[in-house]
C-alpha cells in the first residue's frame, strides 16, 4: 500500500498477523506520516511445517515505511504478542518500544538470547499518555492469564481507536482489578473504532475466575499422595503461582523443568509475581532426598510438544525424571487448535507408565481461559460503544461470530469489518471503508535463519518425511564419453537396500543405460539436462514398482 491509497484525513488500520489465525499478533494504526505498531508476536508451527521453529508476519511494508514508524506498543507478555520482537528488530529500526511490568522483564530476558541487537525499551504506566505529532496513546488495565495486561487507546484527529489486547472480565482476579471506570469513560467519548479479542467468541456465558481455579487446585493437592507433575503454559504466571501456593500448603518442594518455564519463573521471582519462601524451589538432583508426597514438578509440554519436558518424561527419554507408578500429572491448559492429537499421545504414554492423569473438566477445575467468552465480549462492546467494529485475534469463524455479536450489541450493520491480514480499514469520524491491501503473509524461522524456508523447501521436507530419498551417483569421463563403473544407488528413508537388491540393481542398470545413450549421442555433456532425464526416468519407474514418490537426487561426477 502506498500512502496515497489513504486519503489525507483517513486513518489506516490493518493487521500483519492475528486475523484468521491464533498467533503472530501485529496490528498497525497509520495516519499521514505516522505509524504505530501494537504487538509483535510469533505463531508456533503446526504439524505440516516440518522443521520450522516459529512463524512471524511478513514485515515488508514496515521495512518500506520504517521512517514513519514512531513506536511499538506491547499489550502484555505472551509469546504471540512479544515473541517476534527480536526478528522485527533485525530488519527494522523501531525508535521506541513501550511495555509494562512483567512484559518488560520477559522482553529483556528474550533479548539476552539475541545479543548485538540494539533496542530502546521504555516502561509505560496506566495513567500515561504518550504523545507523538498527530497521534497519542493511552492505556487501560485488563485481566488476562498473565499479569500486567493492558488495552491500548490510540487517539487520532478523527477519533479514538481502542485495542482491547487479550482480555476477560474477572471480578475476583488474583491480581489488580481491570479499570472498568476508564472503559466506561471511553464509551462516553464516542469511540470511533474498537478492535477486540475474538478467541472465545463462540463460547457462551462467562469465563471462570482465576480464584475459582486456585481453590480447586489447593483442594486437589490435599488428595494427592504421590508426586505431582504439572504441565502448563510457561507464561501463565498466575497459574504457576497457584501451584506454588498449593505446594507450600501441602509441604512440597518444587522442581522446574523446561527452559521457557525456568526462564519465566526466574523473571517472575525477580519482579515479585512468583512468591515462595527460600528453599521452596530445588534442583533436580535434590529430588532424591525427598519422599514422593513431598515433591511437585512444574514443566512445559501442556500442548504435547515433542521436545518439551513433559513429552520426554512421558516417553521415557528425559534425563532426570522418570515416571513412578502413582505419580499424578495435572494438565492445566486448554488444547490449542491442532494440538489435540499430540496431547492425546502424551496422555496415553503417561497412562501406559501407570501415572494418574488429571485434565480440566467440570469436576476438576485445573484451568480457566484468559480470553473472554461471548458475554464478556458483549460487556466490552457495551462499555466502549464503538461506531465501527473490527474483530481481531482469532480464526475466521471466531471473527465472524464476534462481528454478529457486535451487531446484536448495537453496532450498526455495515459498520462491522471482518478482514484478512493485509487488508486496510480506512476510517474517519463519519465513514469507514476497506482500502487497498498491503503485502502480508507468513515468514518461517528455521533455527537461527529467517525467511529462507519457503514453500518449495517445505514441500521437499514433506516428501522426505513421507517417501524418503533415493540418490543415483554416476561418474563419467566427458572427454572419452563413457561411464566409470556402475552407478551407485543410495536410499535414505525409502527402502532398506539389503532387502531390495533386485530393485536397486534394476535402477542402477536403468541409469547406466540412459547415461551411456545420452553421452554417446551428445556433442558435449549437459549435466543439468542429464539430471532431469534421470529424475523423470526413475520417478515413473519407482512409482510403478512401489507406488511411492521418493525425492530423486542424481549426482553427476566428472573426471
Amino acid at each position: 500500500m502506498q500512502q496515497q491509497s489513504l486519503q489525507k484525513h483517513e486513518v489506516g488500520v490493518f493487521a500483519l498477523g492475528g486475523l484468521g489465525e491464533v498467533g503472530k499478533n501485529m496490528y498497525c494504526v497509520e495516519y499521514q506520516n505516522e505509524i504505530l505498531i501494537i504487538d509483535a508476536g510469533i505463531m508456533f508451527p503446526d504439524e505440516f511445517l516440518l522443521g520450522i521453529d516459529y512463524v512471524i508476519p511478513d514485515y515488508t511494508y514496515l521495512q518500506e515505511n520504517q521512517d514513519r514508524i514512531k513506536a511499538l506498543v506491547i499489550t502484555h507478555g505472551h509469546e504471540d504478542h512479544i515473541g517476534g520482537i527480536p526478528w522485527l528488530l533485525r530488519h527494522i529500526k523501531i525508535p521506541k518500544i513501550y511495555a509494562n511490568g512483567l512484559a518488560i522483564g520477559l522482553i529483556k530476558n528474550k533479548m539476552q538470547e539475541h545479543r548485538g541487537i540494539q533496542y530502546n525499551l521504555l516502561e509505560y504506566f496506566e495513567s500515561d499518555i504518550i504523545r507523538f505529532d498527530k497521534l497519542s496513546v493511552g492505556f487501560f488495565r485488563t485481566n488476562h492469564s498473565i499479569p500486567d495486561s493492558f488495552g491500548v487507546v490510540v487517539r487520532t484527529p478523527e477519533g479514538n481507536i481502542v485495542h482491547t489486547g487479550d482480555f476477560k472480565f474477572d471480578f475476583t482476579p488474583t491480581g489488580p482489578d481491570a479499570d472498568y471506570a476508564k472503559m466506561a469513560k471511553l464509551g462516553q467519548r464516542d469511540t470511533l473504532l474498537l478492535l477486540s479479542d475474538s478467541t472465545n467468541a463462540e463460547l457462551d456465558a462467562f469465563t471462570k475466575s482465576e480464584t475459582t481455579v486456585s481453590e480447586s487446585i489447593k483442594e486437589l493437592f490435599t488428595k494427592i499422595e504421590g508426586r505431582v507433575i504439572i504441565a502448563t503454559f510457561a507464561s501463565n504466571i498466575h497459574r504457576v503461582q497457584q501451584f506454588v501456593e498449593a505446594s507450600i500448603a501441602t509441604n512440597r518442594k518444587i522442581a522446574v523443568f523446561g527452559r521457557s518455564m525456568e526462564r519465566t519463573i526466574e523473571v517472575g521471582q525477580e519482579m515479585g509475581y512468583i512468591k515462595a519462601p527460600h528453599g521452596t524451589f530445588v534442583g533436580s538432583r535434590a529430588l532424591r532426598h525427598f519422599k514422593a508426597n513431598e515433591i511437585t514438578i512444574i514443566s512445559t509440554g501442556s500442548q504435547g510438544e515433542p521436545f518439551a519436558a513433559l513429552s520426554r518424561i512421558a516417553n521415557g527419554t528425559h534425563r532426570d525424571i522418570k515416571i513412578i507408578p502413582g505419580d499424578t500429572v495435572i494438565f492445566s491448559s486448554s488444547p490449542i487448535p491442532g494440538n489435540q492429537a499430540s496431547i492425546s499421545k502424551t496422555i496415553n504414554q503417561l497412562f501406559k507408565r501407570e501415572a494418574n492423569v488429571i485434565t480440566h473438566s467440570p469436576l476438576t477445575d485445573t484451568h480457566t481461559s484468559g480470553h473472554g467468552a461471548r458475554m464478556e465480549l458483549q460487556l466490552m462492546l457495551k462499555l466502549i460503544k464503538p461506531k465501527f467494529f473490527m474483530p481481531i485475534h482469532g480464526e475466521h469463524r471466531m471473527l465472524k461470530t464476534h462481528a454478529e455479536t457486535a451487531i446484536q450489541c448495537g453496532v450498526k450493520r455495515g459498520n462491522e469489518f471482518v478482514l484478512d491480514n493485509g487488508q486496510v480499514l480506512a476510517v474517519t469520524k463519519d465513514s469507514a471503508r476497506v482500502a487497498t491491501s498491503i503485502q502480508a503473509g507468513s515468514v518461517y524461522i528455521d533455527g537461527k535463519g529467517i525467511g529462507d524456508v519457503g514453500n518449495v523447501v517445505l514441500r521437499d521436507r514433506k516428501i522426505l518425511s513421507e517417501d524418503g530419498l533415493l540418490s543415483a551417483i554416476v561418474t563419467i569421463d566427458p572427454e572419452n564419453k563413457h561411464i566409470i563403473g556402475k552407478p551407485v544407488i543410495m536410499s535414505r528413508g525409502f527402502v532398506y537396500m539389503r532387502d531390495h537388491t533386485v530393485l536397486t540393481n534394476e535402477i542402477s542398470d536403468m541409469v547406466l543405460n540412459l547415461v551411456e545413450d545420452k553421452i554417446a549421442k551428445a556433442k558435449s555433456v549437459n549435466v543439468s539436462q542429464l539430471k532431469r532425464d534421470i529424475i523423470k526416468l526413475l520417478n515413473d519407474h519407482i512409482y510403478a514398482k512401489t507406488e511411492r514418490n521418493p525425492m530423486i537426487l542424481p549426482v553427476i561426477k566428472t573426471i
